[in-house]
């Protein structure tokens, strides 16, 4: 009979075989692709001696193909739990050096108890994806499992944050589960996510393209708008994970994160007085804006290269986590389009499932124009930003820096569909439409050069300023710009304790 030292010996043999995964061989292939094992990831990712394993025996349940006599403890995935910066989170990190990765039924039941846990302790699940997809070899077992984890990735959605790193391949149904989660980071040329690859593009449409115009991380960043956040390399993108951890509350039943404000909560920028061009026409950049009122100068910003007409991402306020959404004067004027409606609309969303503040800052001169806008169906999506705003119930409030025009207006959090606290700058236009093209419809018989300009400058002293808004209450304060850290940290602490609810109901339609 074993004796205890030598169970404790064959317990330590165990840890060590299950913790080497595929073997030196496979590790070394790895690295040599520029790529971490597993573990090595979840060191970067969960706090110094915090992870604690779960099912690190678990081997797979397949005899066909020869599989019973290739087995690998832990089978290809490494599940568990640790800490973020002393908050509990868990995490999942599928291990290539073992079947590529691949998803058995085995290693889908390990990311399922993990998710089931997360969802029953309130913390946030963080995917660490590197995968070949599903283990033919298994066959339905293996779509099973997927689907399995698909469901909880919905039911999770809203509850706990979910956030995925694509660390590595993502293709076919492997990518559906990521694209539900909250927040997707990708790494510069050696992550890629596609339903269909290169050679299956190739043979259905005689499309000719790589597997990074067709899925990479730039691809995914700035056209498609799937990736929200690109890293350089994997340790960039899992520090990047942590700091956006910071920002968010564990579960939808916490209040926005705070930390200490060590800004000076009064502190005032006399630059802002001269941010905004005298000339309507002229551009400038928001996000000057943002990072001088914001604590500490820092804004996280998410999706920076897709849809930069609209910015959006995490700052402080007198150490409270809130997100901003603000139109981008420097990029498309600043319009509404597809691409920024949709982009707005569920970042809006996801701050408001998770009780996140919201601050919009606002100089839009309206939605796009053109045929390419309308058949791509502009309306829809445009709606989209309106119903999520209108839907929010989280103390949202208002700066309108310039131009606020048409339904643009109504649509960026106005007062109108549910704004706490509405600011306005000196310099806002709140109007239908510019004054030119205004005036050219109100009058249109003919007047000499001299008479339009008259008509322009009328209609300006009377429309293109805050105050008409103002006296109808539609704007509450009209502020000067350096004073807007102090004012917006002042609206934060008033509506910190709002209580709103919406009409029962199982869920509203939102027009997808």
């Amino acid at each position: 009979m074993p004796s205890q030292k030598d169970k404790f010996e064959r317990l330590n043999e165990r840890n060590l075989e299950a913790e080497s995964g595929g073997g030196q061989d496979r590790i070394d292939r790895q690295h040599a692709a520029g790529r971490k094992t597993a573990r090595e990831r979840i060191d970067i990712l969960i706090d110094p001696g915090t992870f604690v394993e779960l099912d690190k025996f678990v081997i797979h349940r397949s005899h066909d193909f020869g599989m019973e006599d290739n087995r690998f403890s832990g089978d290809g995935v490494i599940t568990g739990y640790g800490k973020i910066d002393g908050r509990l989170v868990y995490t999942f990190a599928q291990d290539f050096t073992v079947f590529g990765g691949t998803m058995s039924r085995a290693n889908a039941d390990k990311i399922v108890k993990i998710m089931d846990l997360a969802m029953k302790m309130g913390a946030p699940l963080i995917g660490l994806n590197d995968s070949g997809g599903a283990r033919i070899q298994e066959g339905i077992e293996s779509l099973a499992g997927y689907a399995d984890i698909f469901y909880r990735n919905v039911m999770s959605s809203g509850v706990i944050p979910q956030i995925s790193a694509i660390l590595g391949p993502c293709a076919g149904g492997a990518v559906y589960s990521p694209a539900i989660t909250d927040f997707i980071v990708m790494v510069k040329d050696s992550s890629y996510m596609f339903v269909t690859g290169p050679d299956v593009v190739k043979a259905v449409t005689h499309e000719e393209v790589t597997k990074e115009e067709l899925g990479g991380a730039s691809t995914h960043h700035a056209k498609s708008g799937v990736a929200h956040l690109t890293a350089d390399n994997e340790d960039h993108a899992l520090l990047m994970i942590r700091e956006l951890i910071g920002y968010i509350p564990s579960n939808n039943l916490e209040e926005a994160h705070m930390i200490d404000c060590k800004d000076d909560i009064n502190r005032e920028d006399p630059n802002l007085n001269t941010l905004i061009p005298d000339d309507p026409n002229k551009p400038y950049d928001m996000k000057e804006l943002i990072l001088s009122i914001a604590d500490d100068r820092n804004f996280f910003e998410i999706q920076p290269a897709f849809a930069t007409n609209i910015i959006i991402g995490f700052a402080r306020f007198g150490g409270r986590s809130v997100g901003i959404v603000a139109n981008q004067p420097a990029s498309l004027a600043g319009v509404l389009d597809i691409n920024s409606s949709v982009k707005g609309a569920r970042f809006v969303r996801f701050c408001d499932a998770f009780n996140i503040p919201l601050v919009t800052i606002v100089d839009v001169p309206g939605f796009l124009p053109g045929t390419a806008q309308e058949f791509g169906g502009i309306i829809r999506h445009g709606a989209k930003l309106l119903y999520a705003y209108a839907e929010a119930t989280v103390p949202k409030i208002t700066l309108i820096t310039r131009k606020a025009y048409g339904g643009a207006y109504d649509v960026m959090s106005s007062k109108h569909i549910g704004s706490d606290i509405n600011f306005a700058y000196p310099s806002a236009e709140i109007a239908v439409m510019g004054a030119e093209g205004a005036v050219k419809i109100i009058h249109r018989e003919k007047m000499s050069p001299e008479e339009l300009a008259q008509k322009i400058d009328d209609y300006r002293e009377k429309f293109a300023n805050p105050y008409k808004a103002a006296e109808l209450g539609y704007i509450d304060e009209i502020i000067l710009p350096a004073q807007t850290r102090f004012k917006l940290i002042q609206a934060l602490e008033m509506t910190q304790n709002k209580h709103k609810t919406n009409p029962l109901k199982k869920h509203g339609n939102i027009p997808l």
